[in-house]
């Protein structure tokens, strides 16, 4: 019924196609993955929302899923699947899928929680939900480059929203143990070897991750 657009000042053509396809398009700077996700919702006019990141899309089986919903609308919330693609492949182990999002809901029934830069969407305490197993596509990176600078970034916004929190860490279990954990549950726990190359790379670079996650954590505490 209407597409709410939110970009932080992006420097392509993001606003250009945005405003020749009639979409309510804002300019908000990003002041945070979870304060610009509240903007955009706030920006919303209809009572139910469905939000997507702009590296994901819909699947057409989930589209036409949508369209029944919208015509008996029978829950506050809707979770989706969220099937990603790395580097041209679609990863199905990993814990990567089916990554279970609510994403649709009715706008006073859920809110935004977690911890930047990790957000997540939650149901209210008496909201009613169910689980629609129909795919979000994610295009999340594509190349391994991408995903080192985004696990760099991320790293440095967690480690500071740690310290800011006063956690305190031992060093050895967290920056030593813990990676080695991370990639052992996502490798052999959670099937990655059986996303072939790729399975791997992922478990690497999210051990390697938690790794820097922490040495940050023990630099700024220093």
């Amino acid at each position: 019924d209407e597409i709410v657009v939110v970009d932080s000042f992006s420097t392509d053509s993001t606003k250009e196609i945005c405003l020749e396809n009639g979409v309510m398009f804002f300019e908000h700077a990003f002041e945070g993955h979870i304060q610009q996700k509240n903007y955009a919702i706030a920006k919303a006019r209809h009572d139910c929302v469905l939000f997507l990141d702009a590296d994901e899309c819909l699947s057409q089986e989930l589209q036409e899923e949508i369209k029944k919903i919208k015509h008996n609308w029978q829950h506050d919330g809707y979770y989706f699947n969220r099937l990603t693609n790395y580097c041209g492949k679609w990863i199905t182990h990993c814990g990567w899928y089916p990554d279970k999002k609510l994403r649709m809901w009715k706008r006073d029934r859920a809110r935004v929680a977690g911890k930047n830069p990790h957000d997540i969407f939650v149901i209210g305490k008496n909201a009613t939900s169910t689980w629609i197993k129909k795919d979000i596509l994610h295009y999340s990176y594509y190349s391994i480059s991408d995903h080192i600078l985004q696990t760099n970034k991320f790293s440095e916004i967690e480690a500071k929203a740690t310290f800011a929190r006063g956690k305190k860490i031992n060093t050895f279990s967290r920056i030593v143990l813990y990676p080695v954990f991370v990639f052992l549950q996502k490798y052999f726990l959670k099937l990655g070897i059986l996303d072939g190359y790729y399975g791997f790379v992922i478990s690497i670079i999210s051990a390697f991750g938690k790794f820097l996650k922490y040495a940050k954590l023990k630099e700024l505490q220093k």
